[in-house]
C-alpha cells in the first residue's frame, strides 16, 4: 500500500484572502474571516469573493473574452504551479503531467446560456462561444490547453467532497502507472445564480451560510519518485468515502468512514494530531466527538474564514493542514484528518502525514 500513496510537493491558492499562497497563509494565520460584501440583488448574496480577480487582467486578453469565472480561477491556480521558473520538471521519458479537478462547472454560465435560448428571437440565436462554458469539464480542459498538460485530464463532481474524490482519482491514476506528476484540487465561483440555487435549495429561507469562491491546487508526485523525495510536503496516507440519505445518517456514516481510513493506515484515533473538518458544528462534529471522546485534536477552521467553497472546500481544507504543518514542527510525522460532507449525499475523509520541514 505504501507505494500507492501520492506525495504533495507544492500547492497554490486563489482565495477570498487574495491571489497566491502567501495571501492564503497570512489570512489563515490571522484568523479573521475574509470580507464578504454584498454583490447584487440575489437572495443570500453576501459572498466571500477573490478580491480584484478578473480573467483578462490575470490571464491576458487572448482567449478570455468568453471565459467564465470558475475556469479563469482554475487556469490561474494551476498556472501558479506550472509556470514558475523553479517548478519541478517532468523526468525525460516519463508520463506527461495531467490534471484532476474537482468542480461542478459554472452555474451562472449554464443559466445564462439557457436563458438566451428562451428570450432570443429564435432558440438558436445564442452565442456559440459561450457554449463550452456550460460543460462541466470546461475548466479542466482549458487548464490543459493553457498550460500544455498532455497527461490524463479528468473532472470530478462531488459537492463539498469533490476535492477528496479528485485526490483519490489521482492516487488511482498514479498507482496504476497511468500518470506521473498530477495537478489536483478544486475550483468554485461565486455568482448570483449559485446564491439563488443555494437559497431555494434549502426551503427558501436563509440558513446563515456565507458562500465563497476560489481555486486550491496541489502538485502530486508518485511515492518514491525523486521529486517526492526532494520536495515532499505531506503524504496522502488514506482516503475513504460513504453516502448518506438524510442528515440523521451523517454522524454514524462518517464515523465508519474515518475508522476505515484509520484501519487502512494502521493507526488509532490517538495518532491524529490535527483535524480539518468541513464544519466546526453539526453532524461532522458529532462524529469527531464520538471518535475522539474528551481528547479532541487541534482543529483548523476553513469555511468560517473563506466561506462555503462547495466543490473547492475539501481542497482548501487540505491546504489548511499544510499551512498549519509549516508553522508547527510537532505535526511532522503525525496524522492529520480532513473530513467533508455534502448535503446531496456524498461524504469522505483523508488522512495526511506532513513531512518534516526541509
Amino acid at each position: 500500500m505504501t507505494g500507492t500513496r501520492p506525495v504533495i510537493t507544492a500547492w497554490s491558492a486563489i482565495s477570498p484572502f487574495g491571489f497566491g499562497a502567501d495571501a492564503f497563509r497570512d489570512g489563515l494565520r490571522g484568523g479573521a474571516p475574509a470580507a464578504a460584501p454584498s454583490s447584487g440583488p440575489a437572495p443570500d448574496t453576501c459572498g466571500r469573493r477573490v478580491p480584484g480577480f478578473d480573467a483578462r487582467t490575470v490571464l491576458g486578453k487572448k482567449g478570455t473574452r468568453s471565459m467564465d469565472r470558475v475556469t479563469a480561477l482554475a487556469v490561474a491556480g494551476v498556472g501558479e504551479l506550472v509556470d514558475p521558473p523553479d517548478a519541478v520538471g517532468t523526468p525525460a521519458g516519463g508520463p506527461a503531467p495531467g490534471l484532476v479537478l474537482g468542480t461542478t462547472g459554472s452555474v451562472q454560465s449554464t443559466m445564462d446560456f439557457t436563458r438566451s435560448s428562451l428570450d432570443g428571437d429564435r432558440p438558436f440565436y445564442v452565442d456559440p462561444a459561450r457554449f463550452p462554458s456550460t460543460v462541466m469539464n470546461c475548466a479542466a480542459g482549458q487548464c490543459a490547453i493553457w498550460h500544455g498538460l498532455k497527461g490524463p485530464n479528468a473532472t470530478i463532481a462531488g459537492g463539498r467532497a469533490a476535492g477528496l474524490l479528485a485526490l483519490n482519482y489521482a492516487r488511482r491514476l498514479q498507482a496504476g502507472g497511468r500518470a506521473g506528476t498530477l495537478f489536483c484540487g478544486g475550483a468554485e465561483e461565486y455568482s448570483d445564480a449559485r446564491a439563488r440555487l443555494h437559497h431555494h435549495g434549502r426551503g427558501g429561507a436563509p440558513d446563515g451560510t456565507v458562500l465563497g469562491e476560489g481555486a486550491a491546487i496541489l502538485r502530486l508526485e508518485p511515492a518514491g519518485s525523486a521529486a517526492a523525495e526532494r520536495h515532499g510536503l505531506a503524504e496522502v496516507v488514506a482516503l475513504e468515502f460513504g453516502v448518506h440519505e438524510d442528515v440523521g445518517e451523517i454522524p454514524a456514516t462518517l464515523l465508519r468512514c474515518v475508522r476505515r481510513a484509520l484501519e487502512r493506515a494502521g493507526a488509532r484515533p490517538a495518532d491524529v494530531a490535527l483535524v480539518a473538518p468541513g464544519a466546526l458544528d453539526g453532524p461532522e462534529q458529532a462524529s469527531l466527538s464520538e471518535l475522539f471522546g474528551a481528547r479532541l485534536p487541534a482543529e483548523v477552521d476553513c469555511a468560517g474564514l473563506i466561506g462555503d467553497q462547495a466543490a473547492a472546500a475539501a481542497a482548501f481544507q487540505v491546504l489548511a493542514v499544510l499551512v498549519r504543518a509549516e508553522e508547527d514542527p510537532l505535526l511532522a510525522g503525525r496524522l492529520a484528518l480532513v473530513t467533508a460532507v455534502d448535503h446531496d449525499g456524498t461524504l469522505g475523509c483523508a488522512l495526511l502525514r506532513p513531512h518534516p520541514a526541509r
